[in-house]
């Protein structure tokens, strides 16, 4: 107890210089508020059970205004932050509960608070939390939430600290405070593609899980003489629906691309009611069109089917499925083509997949280098892209990119256009306490990778 209590101790001063944070519990609140915020609190995990964030962080907020006292519902409003991605907020939050009932409060805390320091990139502090954590609990939730594994994320994180980062944000209207991702080029660089999730999309449908608009195809030109690509828009006729799009690969000749769309909001007959990977052709009439489910039982499943990538001669596909969702998280699969039609789709090996999440391949054009992002291969937190090389035999143990590439925070969606000596990514930007997805890109010829591409 007397450790347990000692790691309290440290979280509550560590980095703790603003005093908004440290609260007095002078009062108690009566029973009927009391009551009233329980109810409150019941409804909100509920609804965080159908994945409704928003709604239950509401919830959680008026349990809150009707016992200040409690530590459960900051603990509550805290993991709904941590879910949308607001590490301030989290920390925030994580902080208020522990300290209103620190020998009572819910061990999982720890753990949240652990991931709000590290995403915040703040590593010492989130050590202790995680060390806590471990103290705390029961040790099989502990191996549940991989803490472990996440303490060895810090300890690399830490190898990376005087590593400088080359990365460099893009300029112009890509990046909008929205969640802006998954950028592909055509046209050899003179076009872009990217998915954001801003307020003009179309049919301004907002997601009742996260509150945030559904996502949209955008595309813009590249302007040089401004040195940047404009006029962006999302005027994507025939792929942007009411629902989720984006793309994930073009061809190099630009006339066949890769869409993952949700086809229980488009007009299907057979949807899957989940994400499915669909083709695309850009006609002579300058427009895509319309997106058609691959007609393959093992590519496009019931569950989550997306992010594909293809090999320049188009015959071999990389995709991510959370179709063993009850063992593992998602998977990347491989699946080659036979003539005009895809043959069976199989899992990568579990030098590639682990028990975690592997996510947005990008297979080099000659199908030699698979990089990848995943949290389950000990990185600097998060997701980290990873490269492995196919040697014929099989896949290379995965090779972290290091601190000039990767952050503390979720990097995605990598990919290299080496004929434009540029890379780019997908990464956390943090403002002020909440964090929104924004496209960095990279000057090959400054960085350094560990494989000979």
């Amino acid at each position: 107890m007397k450790t347990y209590l000692s790691l309290i101790f440290l979280i509550l001063c560590a980095h703790l210089s603003n005093a908004a944070y440290i609260e007095v519990k002078d009062s108690v609140t009566n029973i009927i508020d009391k009551s009233a915020a329980l109810i409150r609190i019941d409804k909100g995990v509920k609804l965080l059970n159908e994945n409704k964030i928003g709604e239950a962080l509401s919830e959680f907020r008026d349990a809150a205004m009707k016992d200040p006292y409690s530590w459960k519902p900051p603990f509550w409003i805290a993991y709904c932050h941590s879910k949308l991605n607001n590490y301030g907020y989290t920390k925030q939050y994580c902080i208020s509960a522990i300290n209103k009932a620190p020998n009572d409060v819910d061990p999982d805390i720890f753990d949240m608070l652990g991931g709000a320091y590290h995403q915040l990139n703040e590593l010492d502090s989130a050590a202790i939390a995680y060390k806590t954590a471990i103290s705390v609990m029961k040790p099989q939730r502990a191996k549940e939430l991989s803490i472990a594994h996440k303490l060895l994320n810090i300890e690399f994180a830490k190898t990376q600290k005087n590593v400088v980062n080359t990365r460099a944000a893009m300029v112009g209207e890509i990046n909008s405070g929205y969640n802006d991702y998954s950028l592909v080029l055509t046209d050899n660089g003179k076009r872009v593609y990217f998915t954001s999730r801003r307020a003009n999309t179309t049919g301004g449908m907002v997601n009742p899980d996260d509150r945030l608009y559904y996502e949209d195809v955008y595309t813009g030109v590249w302007n040089d003489d401004l040195k940047k690509y404009d006029s962006i828009n999302n005027n994507v006729e025939r792929i942007n629906g009411k629902g989720f799009e984006t793309i994930s690969w073009i061809s190099k000749d630009g006339n066949t691309a890769l869409v993952t769309l949700n086809t229980s909001l488009t007009a299907e007959k057979k949807p899957t009611k989940s994400s499915d990977i669909c083709e695309v052709e850009y006609t002579k009439q300058g427009k895509w069109t319309l997106p058609k489910p691959i007609k393959n039982k093992t590519i496009n499943s019931s569950f989550f089917d997306g992010a594909a990538t293809l090999t320049a001669d188009g015959n071999t596909m990389y995709f991510v499925s959370d179709r063993k969702g009850e063992k593992k998280s998602t998977d990347i699969y491989v699946v080659q083509k036979n003539g005009r039609s895809w043959g069976k789709a199989v899992a990568l090996s579990d030098t590639i997949n682990t028990a975690l999440r592997e996510t947005t391949p990008y297979i080099s054009p000659d199908g030699r280098f698979l990089f990848f992002s995943s949290d389950g291969h000990v990185g600097m937190g998060g997701f980290d892209v990873f490269v492995s090389e196919n040697t014929g035999s099989g896949w290379t143990k995965p090779i972290n990119l290091g601190g000039t590439i990767n952050s503390v925070n979720d990097d995605t969606h990598f990919r290299i256009y080496k004929e434009l000596g540029k890379a780019f990514i997908t990464s956390s930007t943090i403002s002020d306490k909440r964090s929104s997805l924004d496209i960095y890109e990279f000057d090959l010829n400054a960085l350094k990778l560990p494989v000979k591409y």
